[in-house]
């Protein structure tokens, strides 16, 4: 287990690709706190796999695009665990609509929850990282902040700005052993995909564009977080790897 007496913090760890990051983290040894805004049970069910499986296992509720949250929840964790290794910015949304119709709320929500709850969260592990001289920050993005997607101007300007977040982070932290990266699903079949009306269309579209011809899999993107997350992973940094099947060439 290359992950054993790490602890690591994922948000959105209640259900889809955050869910499966989290086991797969603690399979390979780590202690893991999750949050979760809305599916308690569902949070609360994936801590107590965690447990089965050894490790120790918070479930935090919160909203990552608050600052106030994002700080509540690291001291929650330093105070169980003693201490953070691992960070993974996960948790995110989509409201999608076409910009000449697309309201100031559907803007400003997605960039608060999917960019600035990133920094929030950052903000408040970066520092104990840096002081350890040691860490891993691993932030999900999308391949529609590569290239973009007609209806989510929001949601691809997110996913973009996370990448030069990534970048620029790992300028910043190299210096004290803590490595920054980025992976950049197409798409995957989570909860949401599943309960779409559209799932059947959305899962047209992506074969049409996909060199594998599969749907992507939470475990798929959870596998190369736990290698990012590992020292196999130490001269890596910076990175915005693709976990797309071949979708986005």
């Amino acid at each position: 287990m290359h992950l054993e007496g790490k602890r690591a913090l994922v948000t959105g760890g209640s259900q889809g690709i955050g869910a499966a990051i989290s086991l797969e983290l603690a399979k390979e040894g780590a202690d893991i706190c999750l949050t979760y805004r809305k599916h308690e049970a569902e949070a609360q069910s994936y801590a107590q796999q965690i447990r089965a499986l050894g490790r120790k296992a918070l479930a935090v509720q919160c909203d990552i695009a608050s600052f106030k949250d994002a700080e509540r929840v690291v001291q929650t964790a330093l105070a169980e665990f003693g201490s953070l290794h691992i960070l993974v910015n996960n948790a995110g949304m989509n409201w999608d609509g076409v910009s000449w119709k697309m309201s100031e709320e559907q803007w400003d929500r997605v960039l608060e929850v999917n960019l600035k709850g990133y920094f929030n969260f950052t903000r408040h592990v970066a520092p104990l990282l840096k002081d350890q001289k040691y860490g891993r920050v691993i932030n999900v993005t999308s391949i529609n902040g590569l290239r973009g997607k007609f209806g989510q101007t929001n949601y691809s300007a997110s996913k973009a700005g996370i990448i030069g977040f990534t970048k620029a982070l790992a300028k910043e932290l190299g210096a004290f052993g803590v490595t920054v990266n980025a992976v950049a699903p197409g798409l995957i079949e989570t909860a949401m995909l599943k309960e779409s009306d559209a799932r059947d269309k959305i899962i047209e579209m992506a074969m049409a564009e996909s060199a594998l011809k599969r749907v992507g899999q939470p475990e798929d993107l959870a596998y190369l977080v736990s290698f990012l997350a590992s020292d196999r992973a130490r001269h890596i940094t910076g990175e915005v790897i693709k976990v797309d099947g071949g979708q986005y060439i």
